[in-house]
């Protein structure tokens, strides 16, 4: 056994099944305490959003934190500030009051609560059929605009727009290259669209929960390597048996 990045997306994916969640969270920390492994959330939520989570379900303290979909990072536990140099890496480019001034062209895109509007996300709601028309046009008009971003859909009806180095596997790069791990040594874990960037970015070695969302699922069919594994259980219980099957565990 050595030390590895434990990544993962917490709703539907590390949360789900309580039981299974007690037992993955105590050979996690077992693990942690005994080679150094290093335990990392990243969510689409926000800060907010996720501390209420901590409030419902049992969650280890991780050593970094990444939410809004990758656009913030946190090492410090008290959560004041995310990381500097992540936030100064993003603002390139990005032009927040010009992203929202032109989606709000489009009457179809609801925005989601104030919580998870961010300074490097601006999040809406619209449902499947509506974003096949709308979100061509509204990546055309932001192009236009010269404007560094990048369109995430998830869950049939989650819209992020970030700044175009943003997401959940580019944070993670930026936590291997603090940290020293390679793609060998890290595992990462989802559940639905968002989450393919933790499975994209490079040769992570992954786990995709067996309750994933089609999204996830086709992507998983056309992009099929022998570094991800396809658990049959859900939640927790299918991150326990990629973990074994990975022999991370």
């Amino acid at each position: 056994m050595k030390p590895f990045l434990f990544v993962t997306d917490l709703d539907h994916t590390l949360v789900g099944d309580k039981k299974a969640l007690e037992q993955l969270n105590q050979e996690l920390e077992n693990h942690r305490k005994v080679y150094g492994s290093k335990i990392v959330y990243a969510t689409g939520r926000s800060l907010t959003l996720y501390q209420e989570l901590t409030t419902e379900q049992s969650l280890l303290n991780p050593d970094a934190l990444i939410t809004a979909v990758g656009t913030e990072i946190y090492f410090d536990s008290n959560y004041e500030t995310p990381d500097l140099e992540w936030s100064s890496k993003l603002s390139v480019g990005w032009n927040r009051d010009l992203v929202v001034e032109i989606a709000a062209k489009f009457e179809d895109l609801v925005p989601q609560q104030d919580s998870e509007q961010r300074p490097f996300k601006v999040s809406y709601l619209i449902p499947e059929e509506a974003a096949k028309q709308i979100l061509p046009q509204l990546n055309n008009l932001l192009e236009n605009e010269n404007i560094k971003f990048k369109l995430i859909y998830s869950g049939s009806e989650d819209l992020d727009i970030l700044p175009l180095d943003a997401d959940k596997g580019l944070a993670v790069k930026f936590l291997q290259n603090r940290w020293k791990y390679y793609s060998q040594e890290t595992v990462v874990c989802g559940d639905s669209g968002n989450d393919i960037a933790l499975f994209s970015v490079g040769e992570e070695r992954g786990i995709i929960v067996g309750n994933a969302r089609s999204e996830l699922r086709e992507w998983y069919e056309a992009n099929k390597t022998d570094y991800r594994y396809f658990a049959t259980s859900f939640y927790a219980d299918g991150i326990l048996e990629g973990l074994r099957f990975l022999n991370f565990l």
